[in-house]
């Protein structure tokens, strides 16, 4: 069964040693708040279904400016402490009864997709997990000089989100044996292990002047690509229209070389061209027989197949259905569904809407069925 994932971004510190006067979660970098690249850097994975961001209760204003185009929870304030805010944020996802939950700073905004990935596949079989990477360089101890080398040898620097059961992490909160600023370091009082997966050197956490500077270069350089399709097919002889791989019954069919599924071309068409690589007719020629009545969804994961093979991550679609008939709004949940079946995508980023063209054109006209499509890609 698919386990609901939540996410948790602590936001409640001052952050001003950065400069800049304000904290630094709300200082922007490639023209958008800190806060507002670590949450949208979670959100776009398919697997997260809400994120909760915990603020300070002076930094109202900052938050809603740095947030006002993003669907997320109610804001909590945070405590003294940062386990106090953690625990708020826990407190707060309770009645959204999430499995897991990833815990990450606000001053990380260069959150990939395969980190998050890496610490779902070990929630599977762990109970908590933190993003790492090793240490290489030599360490010293000494003050003024060098005074003894240190082994390196099984040192990790932690990065976060820091990944857990639910349950497990929020207990840990309500029951804190020894008083400690991480999470893992919680966890493991109780006894628990906490795997340890593959981090980034891109998740850097944002602490000197110097690090915004790193962060607004690579930010200008994340590739993020959005694609659009549109597909037309005519009304034909038949009973039933094939709509995002939906049977809806009709007084007439689509014609088509396929199964004339228009919608499911459209979306298809779109991931297509934010890869760059041309569109339906270019990999499945009409002149070829053997796709003479083929299940649209053939073309649709031949799509999503390209997109695995480039590294990308699919995040959002949005498709238009444009006709006079038949009604879509009793399909469109169903729609959804199959297409969320077929990309693996989930159900709560991909739209399916539709409307009329007034009477104007061909399909206001009844002759036939448009659709336009929006599909978002991410390299991991």
């Amino acid at each position: 069964m698919e386990q609901k994932v939540s996410a948790l971004i602590v936001a409640a510190g001052r952050g001003l040693r950065a400069g800049g006067g304000i904290p630094k979660q709300y200082r922007k970098i490639a023209g958008e708040a800190v806060l507002t690249h670590a949450t949208k850097a979670l959100l776009a994975h398919p697997a997260v279904s809400n994120v909760q961001i915990v603020i300070h209760p002076d930094d109202v204003a900052l938050y809603r400016q740095a947030t006002k185009y993003l669907t997320l929870a109610p804001v909590v304030f945070g405590g003294n402490t940062r386990s106090e805010s953690v625990l708020a944020g826990l407190k707060a996802l309770e009645n959204s009864k999430p499995d897991k939950v990833l815990i990450h700073d606000a001053a990380r905004p260069l959150l990939s997709i395969q980190v998050i990935d890496n610490l779902l596949d070990a929630l599977q079989t762990s109970k908590g997990a933190v993003p790492c990477l090793a240490v290489v360089d030599a360490l010293w101890r000494g003050t003024e000089q060098v005074e003894a080398s240190e082994n390196r040898n099984n040192l990790w620097r932690a990065q976060t989100p820091q990944g857990f059961d639910f349950t497990t992490i929020l207990n840990a909160h309500l029951s804190v044996i020894q008083p400690a600023d991480d999470d893992v370091a919680l966890v493991r009082q109780m006894g628990i292990k906490v795997a340890i997966v593959a981090g980034s050197e891109q998740n850097f956490k944002i602490t000197t002047a110097e690090d915004f500077t790193r962060a607004e270069k690579e930010l200008t350089n994340m590739d993020i690509r959005t694609g659009n399709g549109f597909d037309v097919h005519a009304f034909g002889e038949g009973e039933f229209v094939t709509l995002c791989g939906v049977q809806i019954p009709h007084t007439s069919g689509l014609n088509g070389h396929s199964d004339a599924d228009v919608a499911m071309h459209a979306v298809t068409d779109a991931i297509f061209g934010a890869l760059c690589e041309g569109d339906i007719g270019q990999w499945f020629p009409p002149s070829d027989a053997q796709w003479q009545g083929a299940d649209s969804a053939i073309f649709l994961k031949k799509a999503m197949q390209r997109v695995q093979e480039r590294d990308f991550n699919l995040t959002h679609i949005d498709c238009t259905i444009i006709c006079e008939t038949p009604k879509i709004g009793p399909h469109a949940e169903a729609m959804r569904l199959k297409m969320a079946n077929i990309t693996g995508l989930a159900v709560d980023r991909i739209s399916v809407k539709a409307t009329t063209s007034e009477k104007l054109g061909f399909t206001g006209r009844g002759e036939g069925i448009a659709a336009m499509a929006n599909a978002t890609l991410v390299k991991l």
